[in-house]
């Protein structure tokens, strides 16, 4: 059995202390394809090492993070463009709008993001979506910018079956991760209605931790909740699950 991390910080600070031995208890548990999206510049160092130590496992994204959309964001965009012209990365993420930090940013956050999805088309590459109590303004963008060649993640998906159809509808697969095992998720109750065609697993560690590890640091191994669960709820094998999400980020991803 395969099973891949679609999104997940293995450069965090949160990671200081024991990251090889983390990857390492993700590796024992067949978690052996890591998707690493970018947050800004000052990431970019930890990213390209975390590439050195495991070339087989590791595969970077480029991207600027809506939280990082700041007065300086003309500044990071050069960089993820003198980036992307230097070198191959396998998505643009994890870019979108997060609305729960700072609404002032709005305007700035909408240019940066549609900006990263014109990258996204230049280079043939799949966009990973941060949406955070903003799914009209992301659909909004998208609406705009929609095409044969816009494809990706809606990553964290944590909407109603209304809005992962219409995510569905503008050629992304729905990231699903630690929240699925939430009494509160609420995206249990319907999201065996959705074929497994249009899903990944991620576990954006270190955040989002599913139960029972919830409130405490998330890493890579903890994926395998998300697999018992989306197993329990498709009445599935873990292995089958594993095989079609692998498959799918391999269609996204193009590796």
């Amino acid at each position: 059995m395969i099973v891949t991390d679609t999104h997940t910080h293995l450069y965090s600070e949160a990671f200081a202390e024991d990251r090889k031995e983390m990857i390492q208890r993700a590796m024992d548990a067949n978690v052996s394809r890591f998707f690493i999206p970018a947050i800004d510049s000052s990431y970019t160092e930890s990213m390209f090492q975390l590439e050195e130590d495991f070339p087989k496992n590791v595969f970077l994204m480029m991207g600027l993070h809506p939280t990082s959309v700041k007065e300086n964001y003309l500044e990071e965009l050069a960089h993820v463009e003198g980036m992307l012209a230097k070198r191959h990365f396998y998505a643009i993420g994890e870019i979108g709008i997060d609305l729960y930090w700072d609404k002032s940013t709005l305007s700035i956050q909408k240019k940066a993001f549609k900006h990263q999805i014109q990258l996204a088309k230049k280079y043939k590459l799949p966009i990973v979506i941060h949406c955070r109590e903003s799914f009209d303004e992301i659909f909004d963008v998208l609406d705009e910018e929609k095409s044969d060649d816009l494809f990706g993640i809606f990553h964290c998906f944590t909407g109603t079956f209304e809005q992962a159809k219409r995510a569905i509808s503008f050629n992304m697969k729905l990231g699903i991760g630690g929240v699925v095992t939430f009494k509160n998720g609420k995206i249990d109750q319907f999201i065996n209605q959705i074929d497994l065609k249009h899903m990944v697993l991620e576990t954006d560690s270190p955040y989002l931790a599913p139960k029972p590890y919830r409130g405490k640091r998330n890493e890579s191994a903890y994926i395998i909740k998300v697999l018992e669960k989306l197993s329990e709820l498709y009445k599935l094998p873990q292995e089958k699950i594993a095989e079609i999400t692998t498959q799918n980020s391999k269609d996204v991803f193009n590796i």
